[in-house]
């Protein structure tokens, strides 16, 4: 099964601005997921200065708004797309992944919709 894993955190935060021992630890556990064949991807993102969101309204109308998205307590600051059998095993991942940072972090884990699980007509 395949889980969207997302980290939140303040865009305060020192992950905006990582010292080399952060990207050094945070290398090395890539390496070994990606090692261990549950890795898909991963990524760093920008601060939300540097993105954009784009709405919908229900009259239809679509409206983008540049950031920072000062309205937000807590912003996405990465993602990774990973493999594991269960759900139980994608929360102990996540477990670990959040111990390599040294504030406080949210990771939030989701399991990907799989084609086959949609309903047929």
């Amino acid at each position: 099964m395949r889980f969207l894993m997302m980290h939140r955190l303040s865009e305060t935060h020192s992950s905006w601005n990582p010292s080399q021992e952060f990207i050094a630890k945070m290398g090395e556990f890539i390496q070994d997921s990606a090692e261990k064949g549950i890795l898909i991807t991963a990524e760093g993102v920008h601060p939300s200065e540097k993105g954009a969101l784009v709405r919908k309204t229900r009259g239809g109308a679509i409206k983008a708004t540049d950031g920072p998205f000062t309205e937000a307590k807590e912003v996405i600051g990465g993602f990774a797309l990973l493999n594991f059998a269960n759900r139980e095993e994608a929360v102990e991942y996540a477990k670990t992944y959040a111990a390599l940072f040294d504030d406080e972090i949210e990771v939030e884990v989701r399991q990907i919709v799989e084609f086959d699980e949609l309903p047929t007509a």
